[in-house]
């Protein structure tokens, strides 16, 4: 599989990296069940597979205590993000998830995630979605440069949306940008370059639109683009319609990695299998965004 830069880190990711968010489990935001055993299965595919990239956060469920049980003993094999600013209170049969912006729930963050993930250090620690006046209100990146300074991070990001992206950008601090991004979701393409424009890695989140509904998680209204472009028209033989957006996003040249989630090694296998295909040739890239734009799901900006 294909690897690249992430920007000024130096590390070399696999263009296809693995969402841990999918082995949550029910407690967060209506997870879907997961057997522990499933768990370490997957996780142990992932690896097997080649891909050296997990994301995960500390408010995605189990996901960190999984990781650290069935895979930590495998460490040096892959590259590890995680996210900060978390809060995650038990209501009884769920966990509600929130965020707090202070110095003491970043220290609070790291130390427990470290624990769960059974490891010293993790090599991408992000923020979790902050808005730039919560980011300055708490001197958040002073925060992450600080914790970065003991060894326990090497390298600070944030996993952010617009319209809150544009002033991180800016800043020229962070070393990753997590956005989101597919054919589907073409609102961030243009920032996704100038993000990287900084030096920075871009780590793609939501790539494949969560999978075709009826085989993965994806909803009938943000697929619908796909039907009103006619992008079947511009599939080979027997490539499948999450193949095709897998390596649309791929197709976009200034980002890094594009991390997709599943609990089933069949759908691992075959983002495996995509991913080795590399980007769309030329042409069908072209053709696809023109479409997309003829129906009004266009880059920011056109």
């Amino acid at each position: 599989m294909d690897k690249a830069m992430l920007g000024r880190t130096g590390l070399q990711v696999t263009k296809l990296s693995y969402g841990a968010m999918e082995i949550r489990g029910p407690r967060v935001w209506s997870g879907r069940p997961v057997e522990d055993a499933d768990a370490g299965r997957i996780l142990n595919a992932v690896l097997d597979a080649g891909i050296n990239l997990i994301d995960t956060s500390y408010d995605y469920g189990r996901s960190e205590e999984l990781i650290g049980r069935f895979i930590s003993h495998r460490r040096d094999e892959f590259i590890l993000a995680t996210k900060c600013g978390c809060c995650v209170t038990d209501c009884g049969d769920h966990d509600e998830t929130s965020h707090i912006w202070t110095r003491d729930n970043l220290l609070h963050n790291i130390d427990t995630s470290l624990q769960r993930l059974k490891t010293d250090y993790v090599d991408v620690w992000q923020l979790h979605g902050p808005t730039p006046q919560q980011a300055e209100e708490g001197a958040l990146v002073d925060v992450l440069k600080e914790i970065q300074a003991t060894g326990k991070v090497r390298y600070i990001g944030v996993s952010s949306y617009l319209p809150n992206l544009p002033p991180f950008v800016e800043w020229g601090t962070f070393d990753t940008f997590q956005l989101p991004y597919s054919a589907l979701e073409r609102e961030h393409e243009d920032w996704v370059t100038r993000a990287a424009n900084t030096g920075a890695g871009i780590i793609v989140r939501g790539g494949v639109g969560q999978g075709e509904p009826g085989i993965g998680r994806g909803s009938s209204d943000r697929w619908g683009a796909w039907e009103q472009a006619k992008l079947d028209d511009l599939l080979e033989i027997g490539e499948t319609r999450t193949g095709f957006l897998l390596r649309f996003t791929l197709s976009h040249p200034s980002m890094t990695t594009t991390i997709v989630g599943t609990k089933n090694p069949a759908h691992l296998a075959e983002n495996v299998r995509y991913a080795e295909q590399g980007p769309l040739p030329k042409d069908v890239y072209e053709e696809a965004k023109k479409r997309l734009d003829a129906i009004g799901r266009t880059a920011v900006g056109k």
